[in-house]
């Protein structure tokens, strides 16, 4: 059919030209000619006709063997993974995990653990009837410990995908955070690091509490970076916070090898993510090569790329804790450019000027009934015409 309307397409643009509709349809064919493929078309082992001499895979089990083999086979046409391959040699490469082994868990135990749980609650009674009546109450600190202990390194690892964690701290790498951290920069919940909940550089203008299970004689190394806010270069960091050597979990009793510098995210550049990172050590570990002068106030020296830092100390650290929150610019940005990197405040965004009003004058003869509110004490703004 396509054919058919190639050639009457040509047929009437020939006779509108004056051409010969013989030369014209030869010109059509000899452009139309079929031309054999490269190799074999895929499917082509099979007859439409004779659909009973086909092999039943009879199971599901077979079928995806026999799919996965034919997905990894070569083909000579060109496809989409080749494509996208071609331009991003990375895209679909298997990434290395670097994180602790995984806990062992005898998955038919926890079977029988649930079992036994379902089979007791079905044989009380008043948990039968709190159930129907909807008055029964669900502890939530109990359901966040079920969670933290069973599927929260799971879901933390999606989210650090998600937000690009790995991506742009450890390239074609992953960890599974088995540790939980608690990071906390006041007393209440109102400003807790949770997994890319926003904060205000306000509110993290201090160092945060800190808090994670440790065995005794352990150590560590607790990590803050951000892999967004570099000024110059896209693909460095600038490190907030970095203590090594921390004993049994106490954050304040290890080496402060660079000290807490709160978020500065330039104005006008959206979000920053500021990531914590917690390392389980091996032993002590010498980290005179990583300490900055304190207080480090030169952005020059606070410029860090993790992925350098994890190679350089990869045989006596493991990444094991991971937490990260977001953050914009606030009018807290300013005074921490100015005071305290002693510097210009960049801003990527136009500043509107505040609309001016002349001075005001004691008898306004003339002026709209509004003409005060121009002058009113207070940020809320007033509409009229003036």
């Amino acid at each position: 059919m396509a054919l058919r309307t190639v050639c009457a397409s040509a047929l009437r643009a020939g006779t509108d030209l004056g051409v010969s509709n013989t030369r014209t349809f030869v010109t059509t064919a000899f452009l139309c000619r079929w031309t054999p493929p490269l190799g074999p078309m895929p499917n082509e082992e099979f007859e439409g006709k004779n659909l009973d001499s086909l092999e039943k895979y009879r199971t599901y089990n077979r079928y995806f063997k026999h799919a996965l083999e034919m997905n990894n086979k070569p083909v000579w046409w060109k496809t989409y993974r080749g494509h996208v391959e071609k331009n991003d040699p990375e895209h679909g490469a298997e990434r290395v995990d670097i994180g602790l082994p995984p806990p062992r868990s005898c998955r038919s135990k926890e079977i029988r653990e649930r079992k036994q749980a379902m089979k007791e609650n079905k044989k009380n009674v008043e948990l039968e009837r709190a159930t129907r009546l909807r008055t029964f109450k669900i502890s939530l600190d109990r359901v966040q410990d079920t969670w933290e202990k069973t599927s929260r390194p799971r879901h933390v690892k999606r989210l650090a995908y998600h937000y690009g964690v790995f991506r742009d701290l450890f390239p074609m790498a992953y960890f599974l955070p088995q540790v939980t951290l608690r990071i906390g920069y006041s007393q209440d919940s109102s400003a807790q690091v949770h997994y890319g909940n926003r904060l205000t550089p306000t509110e993290a203008a201090s160092a945060p509490q800190i808090s994670f299970s440790a065995e005794e004689g352990s150590l560590w190394t607790l990590l803050l970076t951000c892999p967004d806010e570099h000024l110059q270069d896209s693909e460095a960091e600038y490190v907030h916070w970095l203590v090594g050597n921390i004993p049994d979990g106490a954050v304040q009793a290890g080496d402060k090898l660079c000290h807490y510098l709160p978020p500065f995210p330039a104005r006008g550049t959206g979000f920053h993510r500021y990531i914590y990172v917690l390392f389980k050590q091996e032993g002590p570990i010498d980290f005179q090569e990583d300490i900055r002068p304190s207080p480090c106030h030169s952005l020059e020296d606070r410029t860090f790329k993790t992925v350098e830092f994890y190679r350089k100390h990869q045989d006596r650290m493991t990444p094991a804790g991971l937490a990260f929150f977001q953050c914009q610019w606030d009018e807290s940005v300013t005074d921490t450019f100015h005071n305290t990197l002693n510097m210009k405040e960049p801003v990527f965004e136009f500043i509107r000027p505040p609309v001016y009003h002349p001075p005001q004058v004691k008898f306004p003869h003339g002026q709209p009934l509004r003409y005060l509110d121009r002058y009113r004490d207070g940020k809320e703004h007033t509409y009229g015409i003036y």
